[in-house]
C-alpha cells in the first residue's frame, strides 16, 4: 500500500520549500521589527547569547550557581521586555517564532515517527493532479453519477438499463471501498457515453483517498511511451514501466469499436 516513489519525492520537495518559506517569512518579520525598534534587535541578540554565556560561566568556575541565577534573571527580564515591545506594535506573541503550516509535524511530513495527515493529504493532491492531467477527475465521483439518464422501461423480460446500472454502480462502490493489493481486476465494456470513464475515475478517486497509488492511462499512450523509451535513439531508463510496477491500481483505457452499446462490467 502506498503512493509511488515519485509522489513521495515530490511531496518531500514541496515540504522542503515550505520550510524555506517559513524561515524567509520569519526573517522578514524580524527585519520589520528591527526597523521599528533598535532595542528589540539588541534584546534578541542578547537572549541569543544565553547558551554562550552559560558555557563561559561553567568553564570559568567559581560560584557557578550564583552566576547562573543572575544570568537567568537577566534573560527573563530581557524576554519580558522584548515581549512588551512586540505587543506594543500589535504583533502576536509568537512573532519571532517560525510559523509552520502544520504545527503537528513542523512541516516535515512526519510526527512521532508516523506520516502526518498533512503529508498524506499532500500525496493525495499530487496523485489527483497527475490524474487530472489526462482525465476529468474533479468531476467524477460516485455521488455525481446520475442514474436518471438510464431508461427504467424493460422489454422481453429483460431488466431495464436503470436497474442494470444501479447494480453496476453498487458493484463499483463496493470494489472501491474494499480495494486492496489483492483485489481482482475489472473490465468495463460498452459504447461511448454509458458511464465507463465516470465510474472508473470515481473508483480511482476513492482508492487514492485510501492511500493507494493510481495510474490512469490509455493503452495507446502506454505502448507509445514504451516504444519511445525502449526503442528510441536515446537509451533512457523506462519511467513508464517503473510507474506501472510501482502503482497499486493500474487503470487502462482503450477505445473499442463496433461494440454493443449495453454496459458490461466483468469482475
Amino acid at each position: 500500500m502506498g503512493y509511488s516513489n515519485s509522489t513521495y519525492a515530490e511531496a518531500r520537495a514541496i515540504l522542503e520549500k515550505q520550510r524555506i518559506r517559513n524561515e524567509q517569512e520569519l526573517e522578514k518579520r524580524r527585519e520589520l521589527l528591527y526597523a521599528r525598534s533598535e532595542r528589540a534587535k539588541q534584546l534578541e541578540r542578547n537572549i541569543a547569547k544565553t547558551s554562550i554565556m552559560t558555557a563561559r560561566i561553567i568553564f570559568k568556575g567559581g560560584n557557578v550557581k550564583e552566576e547562573m541565577e543572575k544570568l537567568k534573571t537577566s534573560n527573563l527580564k530581557a524576554q519580558k521586555e522584548l515581549e512588551n515591545i512586540i505587543a506594543g506594535f500589535g504583533f502576536p506573541s509568537n512573532y519571532l517564532e517560525i510559523w509552520y503550516k502544520c504545527e503537528k509535524c513542523k512541516d516535515t511530513g512526519y510526527a512521532d515517527d508516523r506520516m502526518c495527515e498533512c503529508m498524506k493529504k499532500l500525496c493525495r493532491n499530487i496523485e489527483y493532479q497527475k490524474l487530472n492531467e489526462t482525465s476529468p477527475l474533479e468531476l467524477s465521483s460516485f455521488d455525481t453519477f446520475s442514474l436518471e439518464y438510464y431508461s427504467k422501461s424493460s422489454s422481453g423480460g429483460k431488466e431495464s438499463d436503470y436497474v442494470r446500472m444501479s447494480r453496476v454502480l453498487n458493484m463499483c462502490r463496493k470494489y472501491a471501498g474494499s480495494f486492496s493489493n489483492k483485489s481482482k481486476s475489472l473490465l468495463m465494456q460498452g459504447g461511448p457515453g454509458l458511464g465507463k470513464t465516470h465510474l472508473s475515475l470515481a473508483i480511482a478517486r476513492e482508492v487514492i483517498d485510501s492511500g493507494y497509488g493510481v495510474l490512469y492511462v490509455s493503452a495507446p499512450v502506454i505502448l507509445k511511451q514504451i516504444e519511445k523509451e525502449y526503442f528510441g535513439s536515446q537509451n533512457n531508463e523506462s519511467n513508464i514501466l517503473n510507474n506501472i510496477l510501482e502503482c497499486d491500481l493500474l487503470w487502462v483505457r482503450k477505445l473499442i469499436q463496433n461494440i454493443n452499446h449495453r454496459f458490461y462490467i466483468i469482475y
